[in-house]
């Protein structure tokens, strides 16, 4: 654990955030507050508990933050999906949004996985 802004994950969780952001101040989404609120809560929410659970001071937290971080990327996906069907986002859009979360979510496993280890092997019986 240390310096969580060092971790590729939360780069590219900060720059989703970023991406989403402007996207979500354009066309029609720009006007749904419910939803575009909804889906800015859910992306800032990634890279956020990612540093949380970096900063947490133990393996057990980091590994129920990025699980949390995890879930909201889930959540994001969904909400993209629903924007998509509904028009608000085109197909480019969502196609981007959507693999840069499933990435996220694929390197978020691996870090949990990663945390994981290091209870298990630090566990001398």
């Amino acid at each position: 654990m240390g310096d969580y802004s060092k971790l590729e994950v939360w780069k590219l969780a900060k720059d989703l955030a970023v991406k989403v952001y402007q996207q979500t101040n354009e066309g029609t989404l720009a006007k749904d507050f419910d939803l575009r609120n909804q889906i800015r809560r859910a992306v800032v929410s990634i890279p956020s508990n990612i540093a949380e659970g970096d900063e947490s001071g133990s393996t057990q937290n980091s590994i129920r933050y990025f699980n949390i971080a995890k879930g909201s990327s889930a959540e994001l996906r969904t909400q993209l999906l629903i924007a998509f069907e509904i028009g608000y986002l085109s197909k480019e859009s969502y196609d981007e949004l959507n693999e840069k979360c499933c990435s996220i979510s694929q390197k978020l496993e691996k870090l949990i996985q990663a945390r994981q280890k290091r209870i298990t092997s630090s566990y001398k019986p």
